[in-house]
């Protein structure tokens, strides 16, 4: 194909935001090579269109430090924890990207040199430029604040035009599709109209953080082979936050 036939995109750089449990596929826990390898693959369909990406993964498939605090653990040990857990899923998700030869940094909150780069954000910024996949672990780095806050503060740092949520649906609902038939989907919804309707697209934090920096977030299923190259190609069915 060549240039005059690749589609145009609606977005130049953007940040994908997946939960960890996207990682462990039919299992309980943990991970699951094939299921990493699909999401890399959808990722590589994206970078091959010329779109800058950042990635941020949640920890839930190993750790969830709120589930870990409600059972007697100390807070903040717990979401340590869980910043740990997304270290070990960008760790995942980078070898599966490099297996498919695209080059990918893995870049962590929480200093650890021998296996990640420190969060530098200028750094960062050029690993976009130089078109290689940043994939940015250990949540902020702080307690009390979840990977979909993080994934919003690394969103307005880079720069990005966009956050790309994938989730298990094609978009918000004002019930849960899974378990009501007549639940509606929405194809935009305001940031105030996700908080006052308890909407769970992302916490408040996050919600409020979008909104205040006016950053749209597109909610689709990252189970829908394709779904992610074809939404930035101006096609597929997703749920626009803000914009």
């Amino acid at each position: 194909m060549d240039a005059s036939q690749e589609p145009k995109v609606t977005y130049k750089r953007v940040l994908l935001k997946i939960s960890g449990e996207a990682l462990m596929g039919d299992q309980g826990y943990g991970l699951h090579p094939p299921t990493v390898n699909r999401i890399a693959a959808e990722v590589k369909s994206v970078h091959d269109l010329g779109v800058e990406i950042c990635m941020v993964i949640g920890g839930g498939n190993i750790f969830r430090g709120l589930q870990g605090s409600a059972q007697g653990m100390e807070r903040t040990t717990a979401d340590y924890m869980g910043m740990l857990a997304t270290v070990m899923n960008a760790l995942a998700m980078q070898a599966a990207l490099e297996a498919l030869g695209i080059h990918t940094r893995v870049i962590s909150a929480i200093p650890m040199d021998q296996v990640c780069e420190p969060y530098i954000r200028r750094r960062a910024v050029r690993h976009l430029e130089k078109k290689r996949v940043c994939i940015f672990a250990a949540g902020t780095g702080n307690p009390y604040f979840t990977t979909d806050t993080a994934a919003t503060l690394r969103a307005n740092e880079m720069s990005c035009e966009a956050i790309f949520k994938g989730t298990k649906v094609d978009g918000v609902y004002d019930k849960d599709p899974v378990k009501h038939a007549d639940a509606k989907r929405y194809d935009k919804v305001s940031y105030d109209e996700v908080l006052q309707k308890h909407l769970g697209v992302m916490d408040a934090s996050a919600i409020a953080l979008a909104r205040d920096n006016h950053l749209p977030i597109i909610v689709f299923s990252l189970d829908e082979p394709g779904g992610f190259r074809g939404i930035l190609s101006g096609d597929g069915t997703y749920t626009l936050v803000g914009g």
